[in-house]
């Protein structure tokens, strides 16, 4: 293998043994778009209207196949499809000239042609015999199809026409399809807003299901819009979303509404869809822009069970779902003089934390598509492309030295680059943080890996950042496998 690849150096006196496997490649999930069906209590509150705005403009990353208006809690008798159909309307508008900076934007017919509803009625009352729905029909539908790739569903409101459409299954497929169609099945819902998600959990066990249950200040969509004292939250900030969105960025930024009890709490429904180099869909656990879930049953205690649901009753969890993870972030930061950033001085600790540590590229990112509505491609930010120049799973033995490389990153608009690279504790199996050498380096020169009794798994991050305005990031992920120090030759 080129040396260039990947250098480990031995740092015994016998020699270190490695293997490096060749760039796996993608996983089933990832080998096209994922597919996604979103469920909205749109008029509920804005901040629907404001996902979808920020959706549309991924539109070409995500294959969407679905826009269900629905109920909720906050939105009892009525669903407004209509509403879906003004912001596509606003999108029509600048479809050609968004099109311009990348493929694959479906045109405005597409995306009026997935519009549809559910019932008008809260929660269960909307389920049982004779209650399907188009919205309903369409899950169906789309589970059905002939597509190996998981389907995703979004619930930024009440989620009863999913529930619905498994009922419907349950009454008239045998168990065996209804574990297969099932199986298919990748549910977040934005906490439960109304009561059939603590329903579905139940009858269906074997679901993958996001959720942060109970009250919304236990949620991690939270982390989204939450203002963090010793943070800067300048890009979450009313004056940062009139000046970089709906102002000056032509209709569709002028079509973003103002904030009203929080800013896009929707969004990390479908963050993680992003194919950013950052998240696996089917690893929730690894974490990205939609923030890091772990799989375990939680406890009542932990759910704020007093605190607001919107009058959605709490209850106990009856088996693991993939639910609030913990994170500890140490903010990377510009420097005005000397090495050009470095580590802030105070650790920030939570669920919302898997979010709050991406959440200044995610606006970013969202800015610079904005201005891909109004701007020729000359004219606007693209972002980098972030390259390993050695395979993306490795396996080393403890007392090994790795060093890992960047090289080939590049920007498609000749902007200059910054590299981080960082050890993501939470997301492998080694419980320790690992400090890495040269980590703001095209090369790190790496870390020493660490002694371990038992084989342990630590993912490393590499975040290459472009100096053009927003300045936008994007990333690669190696997963090394540490196995005990290898025995020392004869």
């Amino acid at each position: 293998m080129r040396a260039i690849l990947i250098c480990l150096f031995v740092a015994s006196a016998f020699g270190g043994v490695f293997s490096a496997t060749p760039e796996d490649p993608p996983a089933a999930s990832n080998t096209g778009h994922n597919r996604l069906i979103v469920l909205t209590d749109i008029e509920a509150d804005p901040d629907d209207t404001q996902s979808l705005i920020r959706l549309f403009l991924y539109a070409n990353e995500i294959d969407l196949e679905g826009l269900v208006a629905t109920t909720s809690i906050h939105q009892r008798n009525r669903t407004a499809p209509e509403s879906i159909h003004h912001v596509i309307r606003q999108y029509a508008e600048v479809h050609d000239t968004l099109s311009r900076h990348a493929p694959g934007y479906p045109d405005a017919d597409t995306l009026s042609a997935w519009v549809t509803t559910g019932q008008p009625v809260y929660g269960m009352a909307g389920i049982g015999e004779g209650r399907d729905t188009p919205g309903s029909d369409l899950i169906i539908a789309a589970l059905e199809a002939d597509d190996p790739r998981p389907l995703w569903v979004a619930a930024w409101g009440g989620p009863n026409t999913l529930a619905q459409a498994l009922y419907t299954l349950r009454a008239t497929r045998t168990p065996a399809e209804v574990a297969r169609l099932t199986g298919k099945l990748r549910i977040y819902t934005i906490s439960d807003q109304d009561d059939t998600g603590a329903w579905m959990r139940e009858t269906f066990p074997d679901l993958f299901y996001i959720v942060s249950p109970g009250g919304y200040g236990a949620a991690t969509w939270t982390g989204i819009s939450h203002v963090v004292d010793g943070l800067d939250n300048t890009s979450i900030s009313n004056d940062w979303l009139a000046d970089n969105i709906q102002q000056g960025h032509g209709p569709f930024g002028a079509a973003y509404p103002d904030v009203a009890y929080g800013m896009e709490g929707d969004t990390p429904t479908f963050l993680n869809l992003v194919r950013n180099g950052l998240s696996d869909p089917e690893h929730p656990d690894w974490g990205g822009w939609g923030g890091r879930y772990e799989f375990y049953t939680p406890e009542l205690s932990a759910l704020d069970p007093d605190g607001f649901t919107g009058g959605v009753p709490v209850t106990e969890e009856t088996r693991p779902i993939w639910t609030n993870a913990i994170d500890t972030l140490r903010p990377w930061l510009a420097r005005p003089h000397g090495r050009a950033h470095g580590y802030g001085e105070e650790n920030f600790t939570g669920y919302r934390a898997t979010l709050w540590r991406w959440r200044d590229d995610i606006q970013n990112d969202f800015a610079a598509r904005i201005d891909w509505t109004v701007s020729e491609y000359a004219d606007a930010n693209h972002p980098p492309i972030a390259r390993l120049d050695h395979a993306d799973r490795l396996t080393v033995h403890s007392g090994d030295t790795v060093a890992l490389s960047a090289l080939g990153s590049f920007d498609p608009d000749g902007d200059s680059l910054s590299y981080q690279w960082f050890h993501y504790r939470e997301a492998g199996s080694f419980p320790d943080r690992i400090e890495l050498w040269g980590a703001d380096n095209l090369y790190a020169r790496g870390f020493a890996a660490p002694e371990v009794g038992t084989a342990q798994t630590a993912h490393f991050i590499l975040r290459v950042t472009d100096k053009g305005h927003p300045a936008l990031s994007r990333y690669r992920r190696v997963i090394v496998t540490i196995l005990p120090a290898a025995r020392p030759r004869p």
